[in-house]
């Protein structure tokens, strides 16, 4: 299984708005970007601002961000767009048989390495801002 493309979206789309200071943002503007329908750009956008990383200027077409890029890490744009629940990147099969003595065990084994593996993920998310994103991006636009 793989992780909701809402957190890839959502980097892009500050990213975006980083980047391109001097446009003027629509949803539509930002769909082209993507390669996606405006919909799913305004649906994400929404948890942006709710998460107090954009400010939206509808109507006339804009966005702006709302903490300087330093001070965003990919761990809280992960969490705005709820990707996930704390604990429950990785989910288990249904109903594995609990006559068998794998089928019996196997998720109370796992569960507790599954839980570390997702830590580990948010940790290396956490450690990562939004600026260090940008001029790398910056960086390879330029070259």
């Amino acid at each position: 299984m793989k992780i909701s493309s809402r957190f890839t979206v959502a980097v892009h789309i500050l990213s975006l708005v980083s980047i391109e200071r001097d446009t003027r943002l629509t949803s539509e503007f930002i769909a082209e970007s993507v390669n996606t329908n405006a919909v799913v750009i305004r649906r994400v956008m929404g948890k942006l601002k709710n998460a107090g990383l954009i400010e939206i200027y509808r109507g006339q077409g804009g966005v702006e961000l709302r903490k300087p890029l330093d001070q965003i890490t990919l761990l809280e744009i992960y969490q705005a767009v709820d990707v996930v629940e704390e604990g429950e990147l990785f989910q288990f099969h249904q109903n594995p048989n609990p006559n068998c003595q794998v089928g019996a065990n196997i998720q109370d084994v796992l569960e507790l390495i599954l839980l570390k593996a997702q830590n580990a993920m948010e940790s290396v998310l956490n450690e990562v801002t939004l600026e260090e994103l940008v001029t790398v991006l910056s960086k390879k636009i330029g070259s």
